[in-house]
Formats: C-alpha cells, structure tokens, sequence
C-alpha cells in the first residue's frame, strides 16, 4: 500500500495531506465549539412563580454542574413576548453556566395580553420569588445578576434602578422579598420611551412606540388607554429606567450596536451618561456597524461572565 502511495505525484500527496490536516482541524474546532456551547447542566422548567390573568407565570431553574452559588437572572422577552417553560436553550447562557452561575430564566405573559406595566411587576415577583428560594437553589440571596437584551434589557434596568424592598406586611412571604439586583450586563436596552429619537418605532408626536401602542394599555381591555397623551406622559416616564437612576444603580454593562434603528445607541449612551454623573460604575461598549443583534453576541456573553466575576463575587449586602 506504502509503495503505491509513492506512485502518485509528489504534489497531490501534499495536497491530500494538507486536506487531511484542515478537515481535523475544522472537525477538531466544531467539535469544541459544539461542546463548550452544552455544558453539563440540571434543569428545572416551568417552576411557577406567580400568577397573571389567570395564568401561571413561570421560570427555569438551569443549575450547572459546578455551581459557584451565584445566580443569575435571565429576562425571556423580546418586544415584551416571552418563551414558553423549557424553551430558553443552554447554549445560549453556556459562558455563564461554564463559570459555575445558576441561572434563573424569568418568562411573562407576552404583551398585549399582560401591559408593559404589569409585566416589569411580574418580573419583580420573579427575582422576590429566586430570593426566597435561594437557600433551596443554591445562590446567596444577597449576590444576583441580572441580563437579558432589547426589551429583556429595558426589564433588567426597571430592575436595576427601580427594584427594593416588598412590602413588610404582605400576605405572601415571597411579596415581602426584594427585587433589588447586585449587577447587570445587558443587550441594547430601551431607556426612555418618552424619547425615542430616530428610533423606526417613534410616532412622531411623542406617544408610544407605534408596534406596540397595545402594549401600553387599553381602554377596552385595561381602563387605560396609551394614545391618550397625557395618561402616556405618566405610563412612558413611569415605564422608562432613565428617570429613576441614582447613586444606588449596580454596576452595569451594555453593549449595543451603532447601526440599530430599533432602539438605537443614544438610548444606552443617554443612561450611561446620566448614571456616570451620580458617580455609578457604567460602562457602555459599543458594537461597530451592529444592528438589533450580531453573530458574535454568545461571544460578548462571555464578557459579561466576567462583568459578574468581577462584581458580584464582591458584591456586599
């Protein structure tokens, strides 16, 4: 066989084997890729943590195989929809599962079905109800992270910046929990629906979002009607993190793309700017020539993971 081997041309056995070599390093790569992207992890899905409307409000619990005891709550919402129990993919999280966080991946009920207003309520419910559970989770109640992108990012800054204590009196212990989070790392957030800018979703006349007028609320089904102009000053301001930050903001990371005409980067650029003038630990990057989402986005996570290194492992009560 050896000898028959020498019968061919000196260059196409350099050919073959250069071919040989780059289809093992391409296997060797997707193989790697493949199994960084699904790490070993226990799941729990569909554990309800509320109830809206008549219908359970639920989580996932992805638990990974080394736990550091830090937790990490997700926002499932894009254009404030939300998944169904089990839906929320390992892959998508893996930086941080690979760093031991236990991640908690918050649903709601997709507008128009619940309001903007009743769903950044419920996601408060969810992080009171991971608080109280935190003993039987694993995490330390007092060290929670929070992520998520476009309106899972504007959830995650209501949380930040609008997020406390519950009240002490409530019949339900889990009320009584804080939604307060310790850190957050997001995807190009909404911040001020008051002013949209060049945003594609501005009206034009200062009302909300025009896909998402029903979102807001109205008459017919809610007793609050969003295209009534002065009733929308009170719901955009109410529902925008900008016109809450203070000094007490957790360190937060976003990143967003320059070329996004959904929510466009004056929306990060604007909060961080107010927060960095209370003195808060902001820090906005800005992803060159990216739009609402870029290939490259489960690398930035990676990024975050260590944003929550860095922060929550100090993080005090």
């Amino acid at each position: 066989m050896k000898r028959l081997w020498l019968w061919f041309p000196r260059w196409l056995r350099i050919t073959f084997q250069v071919a040989v070599s780059i289809v093992a390093f391409v296997a060797c790569l997707v193989g790697g890729v493949w199994w960084y992207l699904h790490p070993a992890v226990q799941r729990t899905d569909g554990v309800v943590y509320g109830q809206r409307h008549g219908r359970a409000l639920t989580l996932d619990v992805i638990r990974p195989a080394k736990p550091n005891g830090l937790g990490i709550a997700l926002m499932v919402s894009g254009g404030w929809k939300s998944g169904k129990p089990g839906e929320t993919p390992v892959w998508l999280m893996a930086p941080l599962l690979r760093r031991g966080y236990t991640v908690f991946a918050i649903c709601h009920i997709s507008q128009p079905q619940a309001t903007v207003m009743e769903i950044i309520e419920d996601v408060y419910r969810g992080v009171r109800f991971v608080r109280y559970h935190a003993k039987e989770y694993g995490i330390d109640p007092d060290r929670l992270g929070v992520t998520g992108g476009s309106a899972g990012g504007h959830l995650s800054l209501m949380l930040a910046t609008r997020g406390g204590p519950g009240p002490a009196d409530a019949p339900d212990p889990v009320d009584r929990e804080s939604s307060v989070v310790q850190a957050v790392a997001i995807f190009y957030p909404v911040t001020d629906l008051l002013n949209l800018g060049t945003s594609t979703e501005n009206p034009g006349d200062g009302g909300p979002p025009k896909s998402f007028v029903k979102a807001f609320g109205f008459a017919e089904k809610f007793g609050a009607d969003s295209t009534n102009m002065p009733i929308w000053k009170t719901i955009g301001r109410d529902c925008s993190p900008i016109y809450f930050v203070s000094s007490n903001l957790p360190p937060t990371l976003i990143y967003h793309g320059d070329a996004d005409t959904l929510v466009p980067l004056d929306q990060s650029q604007r909060f961080c700017q107010r927060a960095a003038e209370l003195g808060c630990d902001v820090k906005l990057v800005v992803h060159h020539g990216g739009k609402h989402g870029w290939l490259s986005m489960i690398w930035d996570i990676r990024t975050f993971a260590a944003w929550f290194d860095d922060h929550l492992k100090k993080a005090k009560n």
